[in-house]
């Protein structure tokens, strides 16, 4: 399962360049600040937890089902 604090995401789109698996993409979705969140697929995930090593403000958690 992913868990992305939309609100604390700055939109920097590095879990969208480091993911293997293509799980992140860009979206049209805004969070309060005005920033463009990256939306997920979940289906896609293989849990290897580059995403949640590479996000500088660490908004992105992954835990096993």
């Amino acid at each position: 399962m992913i868990y992305l604090d939309d609100e604390l995401c700055k939109g920097c789109y590095i879990c969208i360049d480091i993911c293997p698996m293509h799980v992140y993409s860009k979206s049209d979705k805004y969070n309060l600040r005005g920033v463009c969140i990256p939306l997920y697929d979940t289906e896609k995930c293989i849990k290897c937890r580059l995403c949640t090593l590479m996000c500088p403000d660490q908004v992105i958690t992954i835990e096993d089902d």
